[in-house]
């Protein structure tokens, strides 16, 4: 059976997926687990990703400590290529570990530097955990520097044991990351799964995390998951999540939340465009006179419908967020500018700064 969705239905189980309508989430945890990821960057014009992403589901309780408790000291989460993820999906991922790498000029460098790779793996037997700064460089076969990182050899090394679950991140000294032999870090009595059952649960993880997607899509990855839908005016061919399909009309209603540029609930654009009718453009490595609305400016979700952009900064010298452009697709409505205002001003407070509007 194919169900057949109107645009509003699709958006509303797109948002409570994402966990941005009105009944927020109640801890780190419960938002890893239903995200599946909390992407790590560092751009801080208001503050680092993974921050203003949990602040943006929890509010105002949410403080930056209680990430980094789940991650180092309580292990139900862990850090792995340049995202939070919850330990649950870790035994999920453990096949594609097992045959990483699958390019052959990867292949070919590990086994280039197969004594490297011993060394790095006895020093953290030894000494472990520790910064990639504190790893001698004895390869034998260099990586050319690929405009992220320098000629010294042990980060790709440690990058590639980390992506085949031989080493994994322990935690961090601000934003350097301590590295360690995985089976000190992760869990030891995770569950094993085949390649197959493996790919068919990440499958349905991921759908649960958007709740609808193009069933071909390459930002999405749900494949066969759920079950099949249409949307009124598309011609696409989606896959829904039955949990959030029959939970529809238990609907709270939607509330004002800003988007940090790197938020998970934007990286499928193609989706936005089909569904929200929001071409996002992140306009962070535009020359300046060519955007329209600042250099990282967060997309403003106002129930189901993108109505906005907000350009600001965190001043830490001055302890203002100033506000440089609050953009408008369409002209707000006073109820509307007022809960925009309010969400800006609890913002700010969370920052423990006060707003500034030029």
């Amino acid at each position: 059976m194919t169900h057949r969705l109107t645009r509003d239905e699709a958006r509303r189980i797109a948002v409570r997926a994402q966990l941005l309508d009105a009944v927020r989430p109640g801890d780190v945890v419960e938002v890893a687990e239903q995200l599946g990821y909390i992407k790590i960057d560092p751009t801080a014009t208001i503050a680092p990703c993974e921050q203003t992403v949990l602040w943006s589901r929890i509010g105002w309780s949410y403080e930056a400590g209680q990430l980094q408790k789940a991650v180092e000291l309580d292990r139900q989460l862990f850090e792995y290529d340049g995202a939070f993820r919850p330990i649950s999906l870790l035994p999920l991922m453990r096949p594609i570990m097992r045959r990483w790498p699958r390019r052959q000029s990867s292949r070919d460098w590990l086994a280039a530097n197969d004594r490297f790779r011993a060394d790095v793996l006895a020093r953290l037997r030894a000494e472990g955990p520790l910064l990639a700064t504190q790893i001698p460089d004895t390869a034998q076969v260099s990586r050319p520097p690929d405009g992220w990182s320098g000629s010294n050899q042990v980060p790709h090394m440690l990058e590639f044991l980390m992506r085949q679950g031989e080493v994994a991140i322990s935690g961090r000294e601000g934003r350097h990351r301590r590295w360690e032999l995985a089976e000190r870090v992760y869990p030891a009595d995770l569950p094993e799964y085949v390649d197959d059952e493996a790919a068919r649960l990440l499958d349905e993880r991921r759908l649960q995390a958007v709740g609808i997607a193009k069933q071909k899509s390459p930002w999405s990855l749900v494949g066969d998951a759920g079950e099949p839908a249409t949307v009124e005016g598309s011609t696409w061919k989606f896959r829904v999540d039955p949990a959030a399909l029959a939970a529809i009309d238990d609907d709270a209603g939607g509330r004002v939340a800003l988007l940090n540029p790197y938020d998970s609930f934007l990286s499928d654009r193609p989706r936005l465009t089909e569904i929200f009718e929001f071409t996002y453009v992140l306009e962070q490595f535009k020359p300046k006179p060519q955007r329209r609305y600042g250099f990282f400016a967060h997309p403003i979700l106002m129930g189901d419908r993108f109505v906005g952009m907000l350009d600001a900064e965190v001043d830490r010298g001055r302890e203002i967020l100033r506000i440089n452009a609050l953009h408008e697709f369409l002209p707000f409505e006073p109820d509307e500018a007022d809960a925009v205002r309010a969400e800006v001003a609890e913002l700010a407070e969370w920052l423990g700064v006060t707003t500034l509007v030029e």
